[in-house]
């Protein structure tokens, strides 16, 4: 088992005493925040596959050093960090969506009831 960390080597990053909890919590928050993404979209299928393994190690693994170790992706801080912003871009990736969404209806609308579009310049 790993000792306490003392500090992470990196100005303005915190030691998480709890990183693996704060992990395990994000990236299941992120697995269920992702399904409002389409999911034929690349972006979902790489943010699912990547999150899933992540998640799994962190369940597998009780301490900081192993985490860090088998996923080799710099210190369990900042995974956090990373997940905490994974997290801002999904919520921006399905606002976007929504947008399309709504000007692809708008659009729809225009096109039935006004016969805007119809005509080829």
């Amino acid at each position: 088992m790993a000792g306490v960390k003392q500090t992470t080597g990196i100005v303005g990053l915190d030691v998480v005493p709890n990183a693996r909890e704060v992990l395990i919590s994000l990236y299941s928050k992120t697995l269920k925040e992702i399904q409002a993404v389409p999911p034929d979209e690349g972006y979902r299928k790489a943010v699912e596959s990547f999150t899933k393994h992540r998640l799994t190690v962190c369940r597998e693994e009780e301490d900081w050093e192993a985490i860090e170790k088998r996923l080799g992706c710099g210190q369990v801080e900042e995974l956090i960090e990373e997940a905490r912003d994974e997290l801002k871009l999904i919520e921006k990736m399905i606002g976007q969506c929504e947008f399309l969404l709504n000007a692809f209806h708008s659009l729809f609308i225009c096109r039935s009831i006004y016969g805007c579009f119809d005509s080829a310049p």
